[in-house]
């Protein structure tokens, strides 16, 4: 199957009419067949149109329909073969090993929103039942389900061409929960987003679901995305990318005459916390470990530990000496985008020209088309006079804070912003200090772990991939895993419905019941 550079609406392939634009190389900056066209703010209208008609339909399918129509897409997925794989390499220049795992957690992620769908649960089925007795007002039959918000916007992400991109998490989710999607592909992979976009076309027509329940659509600039969270028959929004985004769709959203939700996943530098006599035990051991995460897929992923807070010693000094001999020996990597490059080494450059920051080690220099891991330490004075160094760095970059005592690790840790996730590194003897810390820290971040690094994020029913503000627009939900469906339903309540008139799920529920 070749790529094709036109949008997807209604189920049929249509040239956009907008800008045309190339995916680009990022290993050598060459472009690449064929071209896209961007889609007209008429092409978003009628995409939008024909996802509000879907949506009556689509909510009420069965659960068993929407279970089999989610595994087609995953079965699709995996017939496109190699020939997705490869395009994905080409696109992002990340690893065959990484594109084939990001492919089996799509599909994954699908088959368990399958399961989800099927077990039912989210539905939250309650019945209250009528007392026509009860004095002094009779009681009212009461019945609630959970219906589907409506057509739902999905941004691609750069870093995850498909996990997080045109049938990863948000999508799933989405159309699991009975919402019509339209796609708004990123501009860095139209390629891999144009086939995996087809493989849901196909498994729309195959499961018999009206056309309009999927929608595929490109540009390289701003027009589409606000045009589709600007438009009053979409009614959610699933974002993963930068604050600036998410911030800007955040606005328009909130402007609407009928503001609607988004759920972005913007900003973190999953702080790691390591405690000392966990640095005194294995402070050598943990270096290691941190400089293999910050480096792992050039550090482009939303959970890379760009944060060290550790009280001085001699721990801290080993695991500042292991760190830093690993990093030394790390070879520079292809970023996602030029782009995307050039913003890390200009936030490299903002650390090293910093007065109160000093550079620890630096990897390997590249091609021009790479980037070199670097990382660097400050004082705990210095990070909480200096707001700045919180700011996100996204790449293979860390900044370790040196803290005098407990005291100053909690100042340190008090004025962070929310995160995605928070590590701690602990022994035995650590764990009196850090129990007191952990209320702190689940105001901070959705995911607390210890004694690992953030970066992997495991697709669980119990997996929490969000946080406070700016980690996400929305410290309540999360990206991954199953309890992503609830981001895109709402409840309704039927007061002495006849039976007859009672939605299908709602008309054999037993008394009592809380499904």
């Amino acid at each position: 199957m070749t790529p094709y550079g036109d949008l997807l609406i209604g189920g049929a392939r249509m040239r956009g009419a907008a800008a045309t634009f190339s995916a680009i190389n990022p290993a050598n900056g060459s472009s690449m067949e064929p071209s896209f066209a961007g889609a007209t703010t008429e092409q978003v209208e009628q995409a939008a149109s024909l996802a509000w008609d879907a949506f009556p339909v689509y909510k009420e399918t069965s659960l068993e329909d929407r279970a089999r129509f989610l595994e087609a897409i995953a079965e699709g997925i995996l017939a496109i073969g190699d020939e997705l794989v490869l395009r994905a390499i080409d696109e992002t220049g990340l690893p065959r090993g990484r594109i084939e795992g990001e492919r089996a957690r799509t599909v994954g992620q699908l088959r368990l929103f399958a399961k989800e769908v099927r077990d039912g649960v989210f539905q939250e089925l309650r019945f209250d039942p009528a007392n026509a007795e009860r004095k002094p007002v009779a009681k009212p039959d009461l019945r609630l389900r959970n219906v589907a918000l409506g057509p739902v916007a999905v941004f691609g992400a750069s870093n995850f061409p498909l996990a997080f991109s045109v049938a990863g998490g948000d999508t799933a989710s989405a159309l699991a929960a009975g919402c019509p999607v339209i796609v708004k592909a990123h501009s860095a992979h139209p390629g891999t987003s144009a086939l995996v976009g087809k493989a849901v076309v196909d498994a729309v027509a195959a499961c018999g679901l009206p056309s309009g329940t999927f929608a595929l659509l490109f540009d390289a600039g701003f027009e589409v995305g606000q045009a589709l969270v600007a438009d009053h028959r979409v009614r959610a929004v699933g974002f993963t990318g930068s604050r600036r985004g998410g911030t800007a769709l955040m606005k328009i959203a909130s402007e609407r005459k009928q503001p609607i939700p988004v759920y972005a996943e913007m900003s973190s530098i999953n702080p790691v916390i390591l405690y000392p006599n966990a640095l005194l035990g294995r402070g050598a051991e943990i270096g290691r470990s941190f400089a293999a995460s910050l480096t792992l897929g050039a550090g482009q992923f939303c959970t890379n530990p760009g944060l060290i807070i550790a009280i001085e010693g001699a721990g801290l000094d080993a695991f500042i000496d292991s760190a830093a001999a690993a990093l030394a020996d790390a070879p520079a990597q292809t970023m996602l985008t030029g782009g995307i490059c050039e913003a890390y080494r200009k936030g490299v450059a903002r650390l090293s020209s910093s007065p109160s920051v000093s550079q620890v080690s630096a990897g390997k220099e590249g091609t021009p088309h790479q980037a070199a891991a670097a990382l660097f330490e400050t004082t705990a004075a210095a990070f909480l006079g200096n707001p700045e160094l919180q700011e996100e760095v996204f790449g293979a970059a860390g900044l370790i804070v040196r803290c005098h005592d407990h005291g100053e690790l909690r100042r340190v840790v008090a004025s962070l912003e929310g995160q995605l996730t928070i590590a701690l590194h602990v022994d035995a003897k650590d764990i009196d200090a850090a129990s007191q810390m952990i209320p702190q820290l689940e105001l901070l971040a959705g995911r607390l772990l210890v004694n690992g690094f953030g970066t992997g994020v495991e697709v669980s029913p119990a997996m929490v991939h969000g946080g406070p503000y700016p980690a996400t627009s929305d410290g309540r939900s999360t990206s991954v895993g199953t309890l992503a469906i609830y981001r895109f339903l709402r409840p309704v309540s039927y007061q002495d419905f006849p039976v007859g008139l009672l939605p299908a799920p709602l008309k054999n529920v037993k008394a009592g019941h809380r499904l």
